[in-house]
């Protein structure tokens, strides 16, 4: 039983990590990124009479498309390593769907964040700061 607790709890600090550095700023960090090389563009649309709110909302569906392809392919990840996890689960289904819920929504707001807030940022009319 001591093996088996000490193997759930380098699991759920590993997870822990892996949560805490995807929302802690990593996604923002590429996000914001790819933002500001775009500022060019960002420019040359709007001066050909883009909207704020288009702007904003193509580097949001760019981002959400992207984490989506991402949350895929977690989740095929998952499953396929469901089978050798669930000797190390108590009283919780391999595929709890509460679980695979809750981080989907949380990866997804964290991402929407980190894409509105460089955009909103990027298409003010004085543009971005420095």
């Amino acid at each position: 039983m001591a093996r088996t607790s000490f193997t759930l709890v380098i699991l759920w600090a590993a997870g822990g990590m892996a949560l805490g550095s995807e929302s802690s700023g990593f996604t923002a960090l590429f996000i914001s990124y790819s933002v500001s090389q775009r500022t060019r563009e960002i420019g040359i649309r709007m001066a050909l009479g883009a909207e704020r709110e288009n702007m904003t909302a193509l580097f949001v569906r760019d981002g959400l498309r992207l984490a989506g392809v991402g949350i895929a392919c977690g989740l095929v990840a998952s499953f396929a390593t469901m089978r050798l996890m669930s000797s190390l689960l108590f009283n919780v289904s391999p595929a709890d769907p509460v679980t695979y819920g809750a981080i989907t929504i949380g990866f997804f707001a964290t991402v929407y964040l980190a894409c509105y807030l460089p955009s909103r940022r990027a298409v003010r009319p004085d543009g971005p700061s420095p």
